[in-house]
């Protein structure tokens, strides 16, 4: 039986995939074996040794303490592309309100209310205030091209938009599903310089936080307008601010509100709603899901954020899955250790990402205890488990 906690409110239909008679799931489990998590604080949590994932029913995991649960073995698991189409039409309605003035133009709607007859005429005469350019025939520059900025990026060809994209890691599959009207930047100065729009859709990180800052907006034409839905520490925010006093930028449309941009005009701030549909909710709870359950039960991993992705179909009736450093000799300490023991290795796979490194082992014999505690005892081994299947 596999003890699930819960750590927000989950989508049903991602909840109900768990078969009752294998999984106990519950908010208030105090050793799980895995901890299923939307937007909770992780960071100051106590998360229990016995934990072996965390899955994250969305796509960024900054409320995860990623780093160390790399150190503990742990995987974490995100769902990119779960909300990957509420996210896009979000983009799509945040271009158009870049472009046109129309949230200034419903609220000033709003306030003749009670003007009765006078409103008719009131609208003619003031409408011009909120007038704004259309889209077609002007230049989007996509920054990242993964499943939500290659869905922009598309959308906005079908718009009849230029569309210029950037994103120096750009997958396969992302590519093979960018529409070939998008032009490839090879430089992001060479993007800045030729939108008219901006649309941000990569992860913070290291390298990405601040990313469009003074320096960047010496790039980009006068009157540029900035779409950001991704993550509110892309852009040096006060930066932005100035670039906006300045009308450097026509506007600024962001997800991430603060206290200084909803004083600030020209900027049109949602509050943080790019994954708020039932759809979204549903698709990366049941992936989340989805995902958990193969790792707990065949030991694969698809969709991590710290961990190699790695799968191996098993046609032997134990699985050993070991999570170690990625240093030299690894792999030969964990072979000698069941050739000594006279374990027959059925299969093995072993990938690796940055730092951190992960095996499957199939065998044809049980390996005790004893052995396992031998690999706890090798350097840079960091976690062990042992899956045994009725074949």
């Amino acid at each position: 039986m596999f003890r699930i906690r819960t750590m927000n409110k989950i989508s049903p239909p991602g909840l109900e995939l768990f078969p009752r008679d294998k999984y106990e799931v519950a908010s208030e489990i105090p050793h799980p074996d895995a901890i299923l998590v939307r937007s909770a604080d992780l960071h100051n949590a106590e998360i229990s040794d016995s934990v072996l994932a965390i899955a994250r029913a969305g796509a960024g995991v900054n409320n995860i303490p990623v780093h160390q649960c790399s150190n503990r073995g742990l995987v974490v698991f995100n769902t990119p592309g779960g909300n990957a189409n509420a996210v896009k039409e979000l983009a799509l309605a945040a271009l158009l309100i870049a472009s046109r003035d129309i949230v200034k133009g419903i609220n000033w709607a709003a306030s003749i209310a009670g003007r009765a007859d006078e409103v008719p005429d009131l609208v003619e005469k003031e409408k011009s205030r909120f007038e704004g350019p259309e889209l077609r025939g002007k230049t989007l520059g996509v920054i990242g091209l993964g499943s939500i900025g290659v869905m922009v990026a598309n959308d906005a060809v079908s718009l009849g938009m230029d569309v210029v994209g950037y994103d120096p890691y750009i997958s396969v599959d992302a590519a093979w599903n960018l529409s070939r009207e998008v032009v490839r930047a090879d430089t992001l100065e060479g993007l800045l310089a030729k939108a008219d729009y901006i649309s941000l859709h990569l992860p913070l990180g290291d390298t990405t936080k601040g990313l469009l800052n003074a320096e960047k907006f010496r790039f980009m034409k006068k009157g540029v307008r900035i779409i950001n839905l991704a993550r509110g520490g892309l852009v040096n925010e006060a930066d932005i601010i100035e670039a906006l006093k300045s009308e450097k930028l026509a506007a600024y449309i962001t997800d991430f509100p603060s206290a200084e941009l909803l004083a600030c005009k020209r900027t049109v701030c949602i509050p943080h709603l790019g994954a708020s549909t039932p759809e979204a909710e549903d698709n990366c709870a049941i992936m989340a899901v989805k995902q958990l359950m193969d790792f707990l039960e065949t030991g694969a991993i698809r969709n991590s954020v710290n961990y190699p992705r790695c799968k191996l179909d098993q046609r032997a009736p134990f699985r050993l899955l070991v999570a170690n450093r990625n240093i030299p000799n690894m792999v030969g300490q964990i072979t000698t250790i069941l050739a000594r023991e006279n374990i027959n290795i059925t299969d093995l796979i072993n990938h690796h990402r940055d730092e951190f490194a992960y095996n499957i082992i199939d065998t044809e014999q049980q390996v005790p205890d004893s052995v396992l505690g031998q690999f706890r005892q090798v350097d840079g081994i960091i976690r062990v488990r042992l899956i045994e299947k009725n074949l």
